[in-house]
């Protein structure tokens, strides 16, 4: 049985919505897919990691450690999350940007936002008192340019040239591709480490391993299985990174503590 003809206007109604479906189907299929990280699993030295490439072209690298709305710091990846939610900035990536002290103050150089958070730390302290006093330590930096670079701190000073991000720890881990010579092969001091290198001056690795090593595998794991010629150390037993597709990696949940600084980095603005 034949039916009758909708009424008019159900017709309009209907017509209306398809038109309004396409165009909604037309424009997710031509909107770019935003971007992500190149986040992989490596398993190097019997031993499993998780590290993250992010490329300057594609991605903006930020230091935080204070929420510009409240001064209060972040403490955690959840709370940056949150905050760049709100600014309309998916976080592509984040991990613990390096030592700090009892205060959970950044222990040396912070720069935010071309800003010197805490200046340059130059003290040579005892090694068995804290990594960043197992020398030579160094520096993280973005340039404006979004060039990034990894450089002892020695090397970061004499170059003066002023960063827009910069986080400094300790120690190095891979100084102009040679190990660390502090590192010790047979070393039994194992943890959960994460550290940074710069392969390229747009292209930033960070690694966090999966499970406790020693300096001298985590160093070469940059240099061999990388390829970096500066790699530098951020820290251990506390540190995760994050990733929206691969949530968490690195230490347990249980053992992290607050953050001073966080390195964040999110899809540039088109």
């Amino acid at each position: 049985m034949r039916r009758p003809p909708l009424p008019r206007f159900d017709r309009t109604f209907l017509l209306r919505a398809l038109a309004a479906t396409l165009v909604t189907a037309s424009a997710l299929g031509c909107a770019p897919a935003a971007d992500a990280v190149d986040g992989q699993d490596i398993v190097f030295d019997s031993q499993s990691y998780f590290a993250v490439t992010v490329d300057t072209r594609q991605e903006d690298i930020e230091l935080r450690w204070r929420n510009p709305d409240t001064g209060q710091p972040f403490g955690g990846i959840e709370a940056l999350k949150t905050w760049a939610a709100g600014k309309g900035r998916p976080l592509a990536f984040a991990t613990n940007a390096g030592i700090y002290d009892r205060e959970f103050k950044p222990l040396g150089l912070f720069v935010e936002d071309g800003k010197t958070v805490v200046p340059l730390n130059l003290v040579h302290g005892n090694p068995r008192s804290g990594n960043f006093s197992l020398l030579p330590n160094g520096v993280f930096a973005v340039y404006d340019d979004g060039s990034v670079a990894v450089t002892s701190t020695e090397a970061f000073r004499d170059a003066g040239r002023k960063p827009r991000f910069a986080t400094q720890s300790g120690p190095m881990l891979v100084i102009d591709g040679e190990v660390n010579p502090q590192f010790d092969n047979g070393s039994d001091s194992m943890k959960w480490r994460s550290g940074v290198c710069a392969k390229s001056s747009h292209e930033a690795v960070f690694v966090v391993s999966r499970a406790p090593v020693n300096f001298h595998s985590f160093a070469r794991l940059f240099r061999d299985q990388l390829g970096c010629r500066d790699a530098l150390f951020l820290d251990g037993t506390i540190s995760q990174a994050y990733t929206p597709d691969d949530g968490y990696a690195g230490a347990p949940a249980f053992m992290t503590k607050p953050y001073a600084g966080i390195v964040a980095v999110f899809p540039k603005k088109r």
